[in-house]
């Protein structure tokens, strides 16, 4: 009996197990976190303002329970797409991109744009010397720095062609980064505008674009993307 397995075979073995270790990983880490967030519900649940919308927890617990809206709201748009006459796999992969940029970056540039304890008073803090902060952020610090452009570095190749590579998702990282940065310190938000968060912010953009290198749109559209011609009215 033969053992031989072919390249597909085993491409399609690799994609299940890389699918089923992120769906591991993405439950294993809800499991860890699944406290902190529940400590948020009771005043997210009430519409609260105070303790969910400017707390971490908070948001990070209204983004997860907004996740089907989201879906949703793609599923509309590639129908939408669809019924007009692009095809499927392009209308899908449009959507997802669009509203997965916006729905995992917003909720991130909400948290970063949170003032400090004493916004206004406080004497503006930069610093511009590299890895100097890298140290005082901590582990959840550097995860949560990461995970700011991490939507955007994924779903902007999948969507913009000119975004398709290596080193413009490492630029659009950074630019938006420093954007955010800049804001923090024309706003006086007691908050360090920081050269390493533009670092870590820039790379986990470039790391998340990584992932998602397999679906990345790197050319115009084809004919077949288009949507096609309207039929002209009978009689």
């Amino acid at each position: 009996m033969s053992h031989n397995v072919s390249p597909s075979a085993l491409r399609r073995i690799l994609r299940i197990v890389l699918l089923g270790l992120g769906v591991l990983g993405v439950a294993s880490a809800l499991f860890v976190i699944r406290r902190p967030l529940m400590m948020s519900a009771p005043r997210c649940m009430a519409g609260s303002w105070h303790g969910c919308y400017d707390t971490f927890n908070g948001v990070v617990l209204m983004t997860l329970v907004a996740v089907p809206l989201a879906v949703l709201v793609a599923w509309a748009l590639a129908a939408r797409r669809h019924a007009a006459g692009a095809g499927s796999a392009w209308a899908w992969r449009k959507s997802l991109a669009e509203v997965g940029m916006v729905h995992g970056t917003v909720p991130f540039l909400w948290l970063t744009m949170m003032p400090g304890l004493a916004p206004g008073v406080a004497p503006r803090r930069v610093s511009l010397v590299p890895l100097r902060d890298l140290v005082t952020m901590g582990a959840g610090g550097i995860i949560g720095n990461l995970l700011v452009f991490a939507a955007l570095g994924f779903f902007a190749p999948m969507r913009l062609a000119w975004a398709a590579s290596v080193p413009r998702i490492l630029a659009l990282g950074a630019g938006c980064s420093v954007l955010v940065e800049v804001a923090q310190y024309v706003l006086w938000l007691d908050r360090v505008s920081s050269v390493d968060d533009v670092l870590v912010n820039a790379t986990g953009a470039l790391l998340a674009g990584l992932a998602s290198r397999r679906w990345w749109r790197t050319r115009a559209e084809t004919p077949s993307d288009r949507p096609g011609p309207v039929p002209a009215p009978v009689g």
